[in-house]
C-alpha cells in the first residue's frame, strides 16, 4: 500500500546534501538539492541503491567520460556506473528492473545514498567522500491508495535497458504466428546468450500494467460467481485471449469489440475477426460477443467485474488489449475497487450493449450528458464522462 505522504525527504543533514524521493507506481523520483557553497567543482552525483536482503548497486549514467583513467575510478564496475560516472542531475528516476535485478526485479524497502562528486582543480575526478552521501528510505511498490491501483507498461522498446536485457534484435511474436500462440516459446537470446521466451519479454515490458489487467482477468476465472464484461479495440494477447475463451465457455463473459475496418475485413480477416470466430464457437450460456462502435472507432478498454448483486471493479485507461498495447506503447490503466464507479461503467456497457453500440442512441442518453464525481471513502475526488456527446456537451 502506498503511504499517504506523496514524497519523503531527509531532514537538514549536517553535510548539505538534501535528498527528497516521490514515490510513483513500482518507481521513485529521486530529487536532490545543495547549499549553493557545496556546487563549487561538482561532478554530479553517485547514486547507490540497496534493495532490502539483496546486494547493492549503483544507478547508472548512460554518459560517462571520454578517458576515465584521467578520473577517480572503481575498475570492478562499469566504467558508465554513477560511481564512476557521477549523475550530472540533480534528479533521477529510478525504476527497478531497467539494468540491475533482471526481468523480474524487487519490490519492496529500497535504500538510496546519494553522494554529490567533485572535480580537483584540473578538472579530475575526486574519490568518493562517503560522509557527503544522505540516505533515504522508500517503499518501491506498486501503487495502491484506498480503492484505487494502478499500472503502467514500461514503454521501454527503444531504450538501452530492453536492448540490456534482450539484444537489438528481440521480437515481440513469431513470424506468421497463430492468434493464440504460445508465449512460452524462445523469442530469442540475451547479449549473454542465454535464451528467454516470449512470456518473459511480456512481463517485463508490460510491467505493472500487465499485473493489473491480468490480475482481473484470472480473479474472474477462478471465482465462478464472477462475470466479466469488457469494452475492447486492439485484441490479440495471446494469453489473454486464452482466459476470454474460457470465460466464454462457462457463459460468464460478454465482450463489445470494436469493428472499424481497421479490425475488420471480410475478405481479409483481422485478428479481432478471428477471435469473433473462436468466441462465438467457445460461447455458452449468456456469453456473447458483439461487434460495434460509436464513430470512426470504439478506442475503448474496460473491464467490468460483476457478481450476483452487481458491478463490483472496473479497470479502464489507455492500455489496449494488445500485444503493442501492453508491451510496445507507454500506457496506464487505473482499477476501481468500488462498487458505485464499477455500477456507472456497467450501466454504461448495457446501454451500449442493449442499443447494439449505437451512436445517436447512446448520445442522446444521460449517460452521455452527465459528469459523474466519485470521492469518498477510499476513492479520489473524481470526475468521469462517457463520449459520444451530443453537440452542446462535445
Amino acid at each position: 500500500m502506498a503511504s499517504k505522504k506523496a514524497a519523503t525527504k531527509t531532514k537538514a543533514p549536517k553535510n548539505g546534501t538534501f535528498v527528497k524521493a516521490y514515490r510513483g507506481d513500482a518507481k521513485t523520483l529521486l530529487a536532490f538539492n545543495l547549499p549553493k557553497a557545496k556546487t563549487k567543482n561538482l561532478a554530479g552525483f553517485t547514486i547507490k541503491v540497496e534493495p532490502q536482503g539483496q546486494d547493492p548497486f549503483y544507478l547508472q549514467n548512460q554518459l560517462r567520460f571520454e578517458d576515465p583513467s584521467k578520473h577517480a575510478q572503481d575498475l570492478k564496475l562499469p566504467q558508465n556506473s554513477s560511481f564512476n560516472a557521477p549523475i550530472h542531475k540533480f534528479r533521477w528516476l529510478h525504476v527497478p528492473g531497467s539494468l540491475q535485478q533482471g526481468i523480474e526485479p524487487f519490490f519492496g524497502q529500497y535504500t538510496y545514498t546519494v553522494t554529490p562528486r567533485y572535480f580537483d582543480s584540473n578538472g579530475s575526478l575526486l574519490p568518493i567522500d562517503d560522509s557527503l552521501g544522505t540516505t533515504i528510505k522508500v517503499e518501491v511498490v506498486p501503487f495502491v491508495k484506498g480503492k484505487v491501483s494502478l499500472g503502467f507498461t514500461r514503454g521501454f522498446v527503444q531504450s538501452q535497458a530492453f536492448v540490456h536485457h534482450f539484444g537489438p534484435k528481440a521480437i515481440f511474436k513469431p513470424k506468421n504466428a497463430d492468434l493464440l500462440f504460445d508465449t512460452s516459446e524462445v523469442s530469442g537470446k540475451d547479449k549473454d546468450g542465454k535464451e528467454y521466451t516470449f512470456a518473459e519479454e511480456y512481463e517485463w515490458l508490460g510491467f505493472t500494467a500487465r499485473d493489473r489487467i491480468f490480475e482481473i482477468a484470472n480473479e474472474v476465472l477462478k471465482n465462478k460467481q464472477l462475470h466479466l464484461d469488457v469494452f475492447a479495440y486492439d485484441l490479440n494477447e495471446p494469453d489473454l485471449l486464452k482466459i476470454f475463451l474460457q470465460l466464454a465457455k462457462q457463459g460468464r463473459m460478454r465482450m463489445i469489440l470494436d469493428n472499424a475496418t481497421l479490425h475488420h475485413d471480410t475478405k481479409k480477416p483481422k485478428p479481432e475477426d478471428a477471435f469473433q470466430k473462436l468466441f462465438d464457437k467457445a460461447a455458452k450460456g449468456n456469453a456473447e460477443l458483439k461487434r460495434g462502435k460509436f464513430g470512426r472507432f470504439a478506442h475503448d478498454k474496460v473491464f467490468i467485474v460483476s457478481n450476483s448483486k452487481g458491478a463490483t471493479k472496473v479497470l479502464t485507461g489507455s492500455t489496449n488489449f494488445s500485444v503493442t498495447g501492453v508491451y510496445v506503447n507507454s500506457n496506464h490503466v487505473i482499477v476501481f475497487d468500488d462498487p458505485k464507479v464499477a455500477k456507472t461503467y456497467a450501466e454504461v456497457f448495457e446501454l451500449a450493449w442493449t442499443t447494439d453500440v449505437k451512436a445517436p442512441a447512446f448520445a442522446k442518453s444521460d449517460d452521455a450528458k452527465e459528469t459523474f464525481s466519485f470521492a469518498g471513502t477510499g476513492v479520489p475526488k473524481t470526475e468521469i464522462t462517457f463520449s459520444p456527446h451530443q453537440k452542446p456537451e462535445a
